[in-house]
């Protein structure tokens, strides 16, 4: 699910942010996606993006 995407593919609709933004924010530090979002400086709106951010964060690094 994860592999086949590109890194400018938009995750969160809501925020706009991409797989790389996302990606950048884990490497970052970031543990939950509630850190995810902070590192990319907005909040969780609808939530549909939280199972992608989930899926992220638990990949192997």
């Amino acid at each position: 699910m994860l592999g086949g995407m590109a890194p400018d593919e938009i995750i969160c609709d809501c925020n706009r942010l991409t797989r790389g933004d996302i990606a950048a924010a884990i490497a970052a530090g970031a543990r939950r996606p509630t850190e995810v979002y902070a590192r990319c400086g907005c909040a969780a709106q609808c939530g549909r993006c939280l199972d992608v951010i989930r899926a992220m964060l638990a990949a192997p690094r």
